[in-house]
């Protein structure tokens, strides 16, 4: 649930944004592979310095990667079609069949820093993976990299469908390339990607396509009880609350109403603008007040502080996604040291999974490791455990 850490951004030059029609043939064809553009191509030696200057670990690297970015069919929180967009990065091997991981990305309020239009962290976890010879995936999520509207913030059930949509114009992709990929899908992402990825696994359990299975789950530093990290954001008790609740109130109010006008919500009403996904992370940060009694009106943080009505369900809901037992092992990473998202919701989520009897384990990457430094750490455990899968 983290703005990135590295702020770099590409324009989206050459960026193809399609928007679809409200047709039932269109609804038919989520998944539909709408475009194609190549974004990079990079030998073993490349790759080699690429991941170095992310600070990841490239021992494991063994294949050059060609990375795609792809516009495709899906839906909005409503049901109604749109297209999103998404990176894959597939292994330069020989194999027809690839093993499949899908990488989730964190908070981010510019649509500009995604993974399949600008170079980042999140286009460095997807080419670490690819490099190892699986075919990934990392969509953008709605609203974010060329779809078009806004970005459904920490909204859980559209980025499952934006996310099973893309894996399933991937699967279009690799029959183009003569490809057949293993239909297992291992699936990691970080922060805001680390809460998706026990949503998309629990709906890849749930069979949300016949030709997709759940193969392995490691979130790292997820929002895994999004009520308590509200509940602490609400009372300054995490860093950067003030960038999530603002982004999540404006989210949130597009797709439940919480609020009439913005002035209800925020002192400065003109908060609301900077989350329109044109903002980049660095305008946005600058922007924002210390604190949060400085972003709220009284009332409405009374409200955030005790939610009722569509707030608290909802709430309940995105809370409930550890409340299942997946058929895999789960490695849930977080650490100590991290003053963002805080270990207990981690620990939450794994005796959760517990309680439901599924083979769980929480890895503290340590005291010293902060919000954003856990996914450079975790990766490289992950993709050795996927390895072992």
């Amino acid at each position: 649930m983290t703005f990135p850490t590295r702020l770099t951004a590409a324009a989206l030059c050459g960026a193809v944004v399609a928007f679809v029609p409200a047709t039932a043939s269109a609804h038919a064809g989520r998944g539909a592979l709408l475009d194609v553009v190549p974004v990079s191509t990079m030998d073993t030696s490349q790759l080699v310095s690429y991941l170095g200057d992310y600070d990841l670990d490239a021992s494991r690297v063994r294949f050059g990667v060609d990375a795609k970015r792809i516009v495709y069919r899906t839906i909005d929180p409503a049901g109604k079609p749109t297209t999103a967009s998404a990176l894959v990065a597939s292994p330069r091997n020989n194999g027809r069949s690839p093993r499949q991981v899908t990488w989730l990305h964190g908070t981010t309020g510019y649509r500009g820093s995604v993974a399949s239009v600008a170079d980042g962290n999140d286009r460095a976890a997807a080419l670490l993976f690819a490099s190892a010879g699986y075919l990934t995936t990392a969509p953008d999520y709605l609203g974010l990299g060329t779809g078009p509207g806004f970005h459904p913030y920490a909204d859980a059930p559209s980025t499952v469908t934006a996310s099973v949509d893309a894996l399933r114009a991937t699967r279009k992709l690799a029959a183009r390339l003569d490809l057949r990929p293993d239909p297992r899908v291992m699936i990691t992402g970080h922060s805001q990607g680390g809460h998706a990825t026990m949503a998309l696994g629990q709906a890849l359990h749930r069979g949300a396509d016949p030709g997709l299975k759940l193969g392995g789950l490691a979130p790292i530093s997820g929002p895994m009880r999004p009520s308590r990290l509200v509940a602490q954001g609400a009372n300054d008790e995490i860093a950067n609350g003030v960038a999530y609740l603002a982004y999540w109130t404006v989210a949130w109010n597009r797709l439940h109403h919480l609020y009439d006008h913005p002035a209800e919500a925020f002192k400065d009403p003109s908060i609301e603008g900077l989350f329109d996904g044109e903002h980049r992370n660095e305008e946005i940060f600058s922007k924002l007040p210390g604190t949060i009694s400085e972003l709220f009106t009284e009332s409405y943080l009374a409200r955030v502080k005790h939610p009722t009505g569509v707030l608290r369900a909802k709430l309940r809901e995105a809370d409930g996604y550890c409340d299942w037992r997946p058929r895999v092992p789960v490695s849930i990473y977080s650490s100590t040291g991290d003053e963002d998202v805080t270990i207990e919701t981690s620990a939450h989520c794994d005796q959760r999974l517990e309680q439901y009897h599924a083979q769980s384990t929480l890895i503290d990457l340590g005291a010293d490791v902060n919000h954003g430094r856990a996914a450079k750490l975790a990766l490289p455990r992950i993709l050795a455990e996927f390895n072992r899968g």
